[in-house]
Formats: structure tokens, sequence, C-alpha cells
């Protein structure tokens, strides 16, 4: 049962060569709360990275919740197009609301979404 809640290796971006990659040349959409940065890849599927700092949210127990709800807002994603996306958390991220930060990173996601297929489309 834990199988269908479970964030497989195939969907993070793990090494530090990955997150470079997308650092390089990002599609990138900010708001108060998230920096989120994404790149076309060809493994053939969406892939997260978290950058979540302590200059962010000082505390572990606000870094990890702020982890938690991308990694969740990102699985629940429907069809997102072959893409790694770094999570870059702000400050105010830290004392948010759980539904801001999940319509903050949904509308993040689904607008650098429209942007990679255009700019795929196009390239």
């Amino acid at each position: 049962m834990t199988a269908r809640y479970s964030f497989p290796a195939t969907k993070r971006l793990r090494k530090g060569a990955e997150f470079g990659r997308v650092f390089a040349e990002p599609l990138r959409s900010a708001d108060r709360y998230f920096t989120v940065l994404a790149r076309a890849n060809a493994v053939g599927n969406a892939r997260l990275g978290l950058t979540i700092s302590r200059r962010a949210a000082k505390r572990a127990v606000d870094r990890n919740r702020l982890k938690r709800v991308a990694r969740e807002t990102f699985r629940l994603e429907p069809e997102l197009p072959p893409c790694d996306f770094v999570v870059l958390a702000k400050a105010p991220a830290a004392t948010a609301s759980g539904a801001e930060l999940r319509r903050s990173l949904a509308h993040h996601f689904k607008h650098l979404a429209a942007k990679a297929r255009a700019s795929n489309a196009h390239g």
C-alpha cells in the first residue's frame, strides 16, 4: 500500500552534476515562497531536486516540512514533461500554510511544464 505514496529514486535528482545542469540553463518561475528551475532531460520522466537552505528555514523541522510539501505536490502533479525541476525555498515559505505552499508549487510546476513544452515545440 505504501508503494502508491513512494517517491522513487528515478524521480529524484541525486548528483551534483544533475543539479548543475539545471542551474546552467534553467527555465525559471518565482514568487514570494519559491524559485523553481526546470530544464528538459533525456531520462524520459520528470525528476525533482530540492534546495532548502538554512537561510530559508532556520529549523530542521521547517526545512523537512518544506521538502515534504514539495515532494508531495510534485508527486501529485499530473503529466509533467520529461524535465528536471529544482525547488529553492525563500524565507517566507517557512511560516506559510501548507495550502499556500502547495498552491504556489502547483502553479510553478504547471507554468514551467507549459514553458518546457513550448520551448521543445520551437527548438
